[in-house]
C-alpha cells in the first residue's frame, strides 16, 4: 500500500459522508477477519464468537504501509494454540521471555489470496454500512421528541408512509396520520419523531402526525406569547384531523390567553389549522379549580353544578336537555375530549331550567368570592411588603 491508498480512503470517506478513521478502521477489521477466515479455516459465525488467532492490523495514516501481527500470550500448557503459545517453544524465539507476555509474530499482508481481497471488500462494506447507521442513529437520537419537516418518497399499498428527514427515512405508520388526510410522493409535511430505534436493517424512525406536541410547535410557531413563555399550554387533547382542545392560561394579567391563540381575525389559529388538515382547535381557559376547568372544557355547551367523586377522577355534571346535545357532541366528541383534557371521566345528569339558574347563580358566587379573596391576598400580600 502506499500514498494513493490514503487518498483512495480520504475520497471514500467523503463519499460517504464518514471520517477518514472510521474507513481505516473498517479496512482494519476487513483484514482481520479476511486473514482468519482464508488462512485459518474458520467460518464467519466461528470467527464473530471469538474464535481464532489475536490479530492486530496497524496502518500508517502518512504512507499507507501495512504491518499485520498475530499475538499470542506465553503459557506453561498450551489449550488454545490459536491464542497462546508454549513457554518452551517461546524461549526459542526470544531467551528472555516469560510466562504471561504476549509475542507478536509477523504477517505478510501482501500474502492474502484474491478470495481474501474479496471478502475484505464485503467486510469493509458492511462495516460502512454499519457506521452509517450508526451516524443517523446518534444524530436523530438526539432529535427525538423535535418536530421535523420532510418529504414523503413512497405509500406503501397498506397505507404506511415514508418521509425523508434528510439523512435517514421516517415511518409514518396509519396509527400516526391524520385520518382526513391524503399523502403522496413529493408532498412536505411536518412531522413529530416519536421514537428512535436500532434494528437489523439499520435505525428505525418513527413520526407521527397524530401526536398532542405537532399541535403544541405549532402553536409556539404561530403564537410569539407562548414562545416566550408568556402565555402557557397547561394541556391538549386531541381527535387527529378533526378536533382538538387546547388549555392555556397567561403569566402576564394584561395579556387574554385564548385571544393571544386565536390571533387577528382568526389568522393564528387557522394557520395551524391548515396545517393539521383543516383540523378545528379550540382555545379554553385552563383553571386551577377543576370544576372550572371541566365547565370551561365543555364549552360551547353551558353546564349547571358540577360535583366531584372525592375517591376518584370522575364528575357529575348537570345539564339542561337544550345544551345536552352540544355538550355531548357529534358522535360523543366534546365530551370525550373534555374528558382527556382535564382527566375527568365526566357524566351528565339532566337538571330543570330553574336548577340551572340556580347553579348558575351559585358558579357566579363562587367565583365573585374567589376573586375577593384573591384581591384580599394580594392586598394583604403589598401591605406586608410594605412594612
Amino acid at each position: 500500500m502506499n500514498r494513493e491508498f490514503i487518498d483512495a480512503m480520504q475520497q471514500l470517506a467523503l463519499e460517504r459522508g464518514v471520517t477518514t478513521e472510521e474507513i481505516l478502521e473498517a479496512f482494519k477489521e476487513a483484514l482481520r477477519k479476511a486473514y482468519i477466515k482464508r488462512q485459518k479455516g474458520y467460518r464467519k459465525e466461528e470467527i464473530e464468537a471469538g474464535k481464532g488467532p489475536e490479530v492486530d492490523v496497524y496502518i500508517d495514516p502518512q504512507t499507507g504501509r501495512i504491518e499485520m501481527v498475530e499475538v499470542r500470550r506465553v503459557v506453561e500448557k498450551v489449550e488454545d494454540p490459536d491464542k497462546e503459545i508454549a513457554l518452551s517453544e517461546a524461549l526459542q524465539y526470544d531467551p528472555e521471555v516469560q510466562v504471561g507476555d504476549e509475542m507478536e509474530f509477523p504477517i505478510d499482508p501482501e500474502g492474502l489470496s484474491r478470495m481474501a481481497i474479496q471478502d475484505l471488500r464485503q467486510i469493509l462494506t458492511q462495516r460502512l454500512k454499519e457506521s452509517e447507521r450508526n451516524r443517523i442513529y446518534n444524530e436523530y437520537k438526539d432529535k427525538e421528541g423535535q418536530v421535523l419537516t420532510g418529504v414523503v418518497t413512497r405509500v406503501d399499498n397498506r397505507g404506511n408512509v415514508f418521509v425523508e428527514l434528510g439523512r435517514g427515512e421516517a415511518y409514518l405508520p396509519k396509527s400516526e396520520q391524520i385520518p382526513t388526510e391524503r399523502y403522496y410522493p413529493g408532498q412536505r409535511l411536518k412531522v413529530y419523531l416519536k421514537k428512535v430505534d436500532r434494528s437489523a436493517k439499520g435505525p428505525s424512525l418513527i413520526v407521527s402526525r397524530a401526536h398532542e406536541k405537532l399541535l403544541e410547535h405549532l402553536l409556539k410557531q404561530e403564537v410569539p406569547e407562548i414562545a416566550e413563555g408568556i402565555v402557557e399550554i397547561k394541556a391538549i387533547a386531541r381527535e387527529p384531523g378533526r378536533r382538538s382542545k387546547v388549555a392555556v392560561m397567561t403569566h402576564n394579567p394584561n395579556v387574554d390567553p385564548i385571544g393571544a391563540c386565536i390571533g387577528h381575525k382568526g389568522q393564528r389559529i387557522q394557520a395551524v389549522s391548515a396545517e393539521l388538515g383543516r383540523e378545528k382547535v379550540d382555545i379554553i381557559l385552563w383553571a386551577k379549580d377543576p370544576k372550572e376547568f371541566i365547565r370551561n372544557a365543555l364549552s360551547p355547551a353551558q353546564v349547571g353544578s358540577i360535583e366531584l367523586e372525592p375517591n376518584g377522577q370522575k364528575a357529575r355534571v348537570k345539564v339542561t336537555k337544550d345544551q345536552h346535545s352540544l355538550a355531548i357532541g357529534t358522535g360523543g366528541q366534546n365530551v370525550r375530549l373534555a374528558s382527556k383534557l382535564t382527566g375527568y371521566e365526566i357524566h351528565f345528569e339532566e337538571a330543570e331550567i330553574s336548577d340551572l339558574d340556580e347553579a348558575i347563580r351559585r358558579a357566579a358566587q363562587e367565583e365573585t368570592e374567589s376573586s375577593s379573596r384573591a384581591k384580599e391576598e394580594f392586598e394583604k400580600l403589598f401591605k406586608d411588603l410594605g412594612s
